[in-house]
């Protein structure tokens, strides 16, 4: 009984507590910057750089993450039912792996669509 009534504030203090800390910490690397009389003009975004729009990178990490898990899936299967490997090691195994793999290239792909 008494852990359902700590959870929920313990989650509201874990959000709060990470707002807090990138506020502090944001305004922290100003004041630093504003004592040093650096310019400030990096917190300013330009206008003439171009950025690739989020809901292409979203969707290309998305893709290519469930085209990760289904590969896992299909490889674990061929590793269970040819190879003989146990089922508890070769589908969580391979569908991680997998999934890692996917991440990594969306993630290769969306430096090269920031490139371009």
């Amino acid at each position: 009984m008494g852990s359902e009534v700590i959870i929920i504030p313990a989650i509201f203090g874990v959000f709060f507590g990470i707002y807090y800390l990138f506020i502090s910490s944001r305004n922290k690397e100003r004041m630093a910057l504003i004592e040093k009389g650096a310019d400030a003009s990096i917190f300013y975004s330009n206008k003439n750089r171009k950025i690739t729009p989020i809901w292409k990178v979203f969707i290309l990490n998305i893709s290519l993450l469930l085209m990760g898990i289904g590969t896992g899936i299909f490889i674990a299967g061929i590793l269970h039912y040819t190879l003989g490997v146990e089922e508890d090691i070769a589908y969580p195994g391979t569908i991680f792996l997998m999934a890692g793999i996917g991440l990594f290239t969306g993630f290769n792909m969306t430096k090269n669509l920031d490139n371009k």
